[in-house]
């Protein structure tokens, strides 16, 4: 009999093919042996309960495990995995989309033909700012922050960096704050009120992590009195929630938690799940990407 696993989302045509060929696939979590998870699906001792004592493996269909509950599967000795590496170059693509969609005025262009706005090109119009020169800070170098940098410097920014644990201040006195870190209990709201307060009036933030790594509220409030010049993100604090003041503003680019969102990311990653449950459920391996 073929392993009972629950896909907590409809995923790739070539992910599902590859999982029909090996598990039974279920419409619920209950009598799994396996769970593949997305980052909006929390995974604590609710759900794990509610599968049963049965399941060995948690895939998760993301780099980020903060919608994991890594003790209670411990507890239970439920090996847990991520994606790393195959969605590194599509995130950092998409930071830098949203970066140049920002600077560049692209989504406030598009919103001003879309309302057919009376315009008229002449030397001030909708003037925005280059990148070539800029120093853009980045929060959270690995393997998605070294990418962005790569990427950045390639169109002629300049980059520094700082690890958890070290001081945010040279960071933010960059021209762009650019957030790739994993949300944890150290990295909630910590860009808040007092932290946006230190960048630059004419800075901007991009958030391609998690949302909650942003406090809102406090965002909305800055980006509404200018202690900031805009903000980017993929990401927010309540998804799918949007925090209706960012919505107000034309001073943001706003993009559905897209950042992987390639159809060769997407498949590589749901393949990743694939490759930790065969390990798991049939081999009895653990697999490299356990975490």
């Amino acid at each position: 009999m073929k392993p009972p696993v629950y896909v907590a989302a409809p995923v790739p045509a070539r992910v599902l093919q590859e999982l029909e060929r090996d598990f039974d696939l279920l419409d619920a979590p209950e009598g799994a042996a396996g769970l593949v998870a997305i980052p909006s699906v929390t995974v604590d001792s609710g759900l794990l309960d509610r599968a049963g004592a049965g399941v060995r493996i948690v895939a998760n269909y993301a780099v980020g495990l903060d919608n994991v509950d890594l003790d209670a599967a411990r507890e239970r000795d439920i090996v847990v995995t991520n994606t790393p590496d195959v969605l590194t170059r599509a995130t950092a693509e998409h930071t830098l989309a949203l970066l140049l969609a920002l600077v560049r005025r692209v989504a406030e262009g598009d919103r001003l033909l879309r309302r057919r706005e009376p315009w008229r090109l002449q030397p001030t119009f909708m003037l925005g700012h280059g990148l070539e020169g800029r120093m853009l800070g980045i929060v959270g170098p690995g393997r998605i922050g070294r990418e962005v940098a790569r990427v950045a410097e390639a169109l002629g920014m300049h980059t520094l960096t700082t690890r958890r644990g070290e001081p945010l201040d040279e960071v933010l006195g960059a021209d762009v704050v650019s957030l790739h870190c994993p949300l944890t209990d150290e990295t909630r709201h910590l860009i808040r009120e007092d932290t946006l307060a230190r960048m630059r009036p004419d800075a901007v933030l991009v958030n391609t992590s998690r949302g909650a790594v942003v406090d809102e509220a406090a965002l909305v409030q800055a980006l509404r009195d200018g202690t900031i010049a805009g903000a980017a993100l993929d990401v927010f604090e309540d998804e799918p929630h949007v925090h209706p003041g960012l919505l107000e503003l034309e001073n943001v680019v706003l993009t559905p938690h897209i950042a992987s969102a390639t159809h060769e990311a997407r498949e590589a990653m749901g393949l990743l799940c694939v490759e930790a449950l065969r390990a798991v459920l049939l081999e009895g391996k653990r697999p490299p990407n356990a975490v």
